[in-house]
């Protein structure tokens, strides 16, 4: 029987932190008076904050940037961030199964738990401040087999722990350009997933798609 450890991604696989992202963009452009296309910070996410700050801020006021924006990540962003249809789920059938499910996330961790709980998703560990390859230290940490998300880099990290890689095509890449990334099965959203675990757990061969 493989692990039954799985592994998520936050942003875009269990939350569309879009409009959350984006309110919080144009609230940090009104307090450090620089514009910051926040429709197209949207269109970026999965890599950590600092690499979209780069984009609009120097060198020299990046960390700063970043701490104000996590400061008013909790006021703008959590309220305004819907789970994606079948997160709830998709934690529950992995421990219905018997199974941990632990959020690996390259999002600030305290900002991650308060996603988490805002929305009821209720996940047996979160690990924050991780990004692509990075992620397998806490994938292997935690004895994780599989590893769900839907970003290159999240396959990327899913192959760096030797991880069973899930890509859902809820964030910015096609079925078929995390097909062409190497991800070993790729579900349309997380509502495939309790079906696909069940077959997995049962006949891994077979429940490749």
């Amino acid at each position: 029987m493989p692990s039954t450890t799985v592994g998520f991604d936050l942003d875009m696989t269990l939350i569309d932190s879009r409009p959350g992202i984006h309110a919080c963009y144009v609230a940090l452009s009104e307090r450090t008076g620089t514009a910051v296309d926040a429709d197209l910070a949207v269109t970026r996410l999965g890599p950590p904050l600092e690499q979209e700050l780069a984009h609009w801020f120097p060198a020299e006021r990046l960390a700063a940037t970043a701490d104000l924006y996590r400061s008013l990540y909790p006021e703008y962003a959590i309220a305004a961030t819907p789970a994606l249809d079948g997160a709830r789920e998709a934690i529950t059938a992995v421990q219905r199964a018997g199974g941990r499910a632990v959020v690996v996330t390259a999002k600030y961790e305290p900002n991650a738990k308060l996603h988490l709980d805002h929305l009821g998703i209720r996940p047996d560990a979160v690990i924050g401040d991780l990004w692509a390859e990075q992620k397998a230290v806490a994938l292997r940490e935690h004895g994780a087999g599989i590893y769900v998300g839907d970003h290159l880099g999240d396959i990327r990290g899913a192959r760096a722990a030797d991880a069973y890689s899930v890509a859902v095509a809820t964030g910015p890449y096609t079925v078929d350009e995390l097909r062409a990334a190497g991800a070993d099965t790729v579900l349309a959203d997380l509502t495939e997933f309790p079906e696909w675990l069940a077959g997995y757990l049962a006949d891994p061969a077979a429940a490749r798609a």
